[in-house]
């Protein structure tokens, strides 16, 4: 076994005991949360905001945090590869859109009342 797949196995031995903290940490929050409702809401949200804030660094130490990490930093460049529309293609989109639901809306309308018409013929 080489060095880095040392490293590896013994950084995922470590991995279950960081997720532990992490829902210790966030059960610490919520339980604290409830416990202190009586406290200004401005203290609440500090607190919680440090105990998140402490429970991510420690999610993105393992590794499937640091997997969801690359993944997120893969999606931002391709999000910023994405050529968006213009402000006037997505006007002349959205008027076709809404034209074409327009009609299809008048067209069943239409039917609905044809075949309600024929039916309350048949049935008298």
């Amino acid at each position: 076994m080489n060095a880095k797949a040392e490293a590896e196995a013994k950084e995922s031995r470590f991995d279950l005991l960081k997720w532990l903290v992490v829902v210790a940490l966030v059960a610490v929050g919520v339980v604290g949360n409830q416990l202190y409702s009586d406290e200004s809401i401005l203290y609440r949200v500090v607190a919680l905001l440090v105990l998140g804030g402490v429970a991510l660094f420690v999610a993105l130490r393992t590794s499937q945090g640091q997997a969801f990490f690359s993944l997120a930093k893969e999606a931002r460049a391709e999000i910023r590869k994405v050529v968006w529309p213009t402000r006037q293609e997505t006007t002349q989109t959205t008027l076709i859109v809404v034209a074409v639901v327009l009609v299809m809306a008048l067209l069943l309308w239409g039917l609905d009342s044809l075949l309600g018409w024929l039916v309350s013929m048949i049935v008298g």
